[in-house]
C-alpha cells in the first residue's frame, strides 16, 4: 500500500467516525412563545436549555426558535425541527398543542414534550408546574401589603392554569385580608410589553395598589415602578432588576432538573410518553427571595406556607370553598382533586366579573 492510499484510507477512516460521532449526538429542540430575553417565562425555558448543553456538554446539540405565534407558525417551525433531525423537541405554550400533535404524528421517530397541555400521544409527553401553589403564597402577601384593599391582576388566556392563579391568589389573599377585591384585566397575550403597561396602569389608575400577573414582560413592574407605591411581583422568574421595590417577590419556574432527566431518558433509550406535573416540593416553582419591603411577621408566615405546602401538609385549594355564584364546591378540609384543577372554568366566591369565554 503506497503513501496515497494510506493517506486516503485514514482520512475516509476519520470521516466515518465523524458521521458517527455526529449521529451519536443528541439534537433537542426547543420553541419558544416569547423573546428569550423577556425576563420571564421564556426566559426561564432558555435558560433550561443552557442547562442542558452545561450537563451533557457535547453529547448534545439544541436548537431552538423564539417569537414563534401559536397556530400555524408553530406547526411549520416544529416540522422544520423535525426535518433537521431533532431527537426531542420541547414546546414550550399552551397554544403550541395541537400543532405538537399533528407534527407529532408525521414524525413517530421523534420524541416530543408539550408544557401545560392535556394531549399526549405514544411519542407526545406532557409537563408543567404547580405554579397556583405559588399564587398562594403570592395573595397572601398581597393581602397582607394591600392599604386600598384592591389587588390587580393582569392574566394572560382564560385557560385553567390561569383561571387557578386568579382564585389561588385571591382566596389567601381574602384568608388574611376580608377586605380585599380583585380586579382582573385579561390582555389575551403571553408576552407583550405595551399591552402589560397599559393593564398594570389601568389597575392602578382604579385604586390597586399591588400588582399580580400571568404575562411574561417586565413592563408591569416598570409601570407600577413610575406610578409609585405600588407593589408588584416577578412572573416565572426572580426579575431581580426590579428588587426590592416595587417588585416584593416572584414565581420562578425551574425546568432545568426536568430538561436534562428527559434529555437523559431518550440517550439511554428509556423516553416514554408521560405527564409531569410538579410544585414547589419537587422543586419546579420556587419562591424568590421576600425583600425587606414586606414587614417581618408577613415573610414568616409565608415561608411557613411554603413549608407546609413543599411538605404536603397544606393544599391552596383546601375546604370550605364554595364557587362565585354560591354553589358548594369543597367541604371543610376536602382538598380538590387534580382532574378538577386541571380543567378549571370556575371562579371561586367572592370574585367579580365573568370568565371569558
Amino acid at each position: 500500500m503506497n503513501r496515497r492510499t494510506l493517506l486516503a484510507s485514514a482520512a475516509l477512516a476519520l470521516g466515518l467516525a465523524g458521521t458517527a460521532l455526529a449521529q451519536d449526538k443528541t439534537k433537542v429542540g426547543f420553541v419558544f412563545v416569547g423573546p428569550i430575553g423577556d425576563g420571564g417565562w421564556t426566559y426561564e425555558h432558555n435558560e433550561g436549555r443552557l442547562a442542558v448543553e452545561e450537563h451533557f456538554g457535547d453529547a448534545v446539540e439544541t436548537v431552538y426558535q423564539e417569537s414563534v405565534p401559536e397556530g400555524a407558525d408553530a406547526e411549520r417551525v416544529l416540522t422544520q425541527m423535525a426535518l433537521s433531525g431533532a431527537d426531542l423537541i420541547f414546546t414550550t405554550s399552551f397554544g403550541y398543542m395541537d400543532p405538537t400533535i399533528n407534527v407529532a404524528a408525521k414524525f413517530p421517530d421523534v420524541k416530543f414534550e408539550h408544557a401545560t397541555g392535556y394531549k399526549r400521544a405514544d411519542n407526545v409527553g406532557t409537563y408543567s408546574a404547580r405554579f397556583y401553589e405559588g399564587r398562594a403564597v403570592q395573595g397572601h402577601i398581597a393581602g397582607k401589603m394591600t392599604e386600598s384593599n384592591i389587588i390587580g391582576y393582569i392574566a394572560s388566556f382564560p385557560i385553567p392554569e390561569v383561571i387557578r392563579g386568579i382564585n389561588s391568589a385571591y382566596i389567601h389573599a381574602k384568608k388574611v385580608n376580608p377586605d380585599v377585591q380583585f380586579k382582573v384585566i385579561w390582555a389575551y397575550t403571553w408576552f407583550d410589553p405595551a399591552k402589560e403597561a397599559d393593564a398594570a396602569t389601568a389597575l392602578i389608575e382604579q385604586g390597586a395598589d399591588v400588582i399580580l400577573q400571568h404575562t411574561d414582560s417586565t413592563a408591569p413592574q416598570a409601570a407600577a415602578e413610575k406610578a409609585g407605591n405600588v407593589y408588584t411581583f416577578g412572573q416565572a422568574s426572580d426579575m431581580a432588576e426590579y428588587a426590592p421595590k416595587p417588585r416584593i417577590s416572584s414565581i420562578i419556574d425551574n425546568w432545568s432538573p426536568y430538561y436534562i432527566d428527559r434529555v437523559q431518558a431518550v440517550i439511554d433509550g428509556t423516553w416514554e410518553s408521560d405527564d409531569t406535573w410538579d410544585g414547589i416540593g419537587a422543586g419546579m416553582v420556587k419562591i424568590g427571595e421576600i425583600s425587606d419591603a414586606v414587614p417581618a411577621d408577613v415573610k414568616a408566615e409565608a415561608e411557613a406556607m411554603i413549608e407546609a405546602i413543599a411538605s404536603g401538609a397544606y393544599h391552596p385549594f383546601t375546604g370550605p370553598l364554595n364557587k362565585q355564584d354560591g354553589t358548594p364546591w369543597l367541604a371543610e378540609g376536602e382538598v380538590a382533586d387534580d382532574g378538577t384543577l386541571l380543567g378549571m372554568n370556575f371562579y371561586v366566591e367572592g370574585l367579580t366579573g365573568e370568565i371569558p369565554q
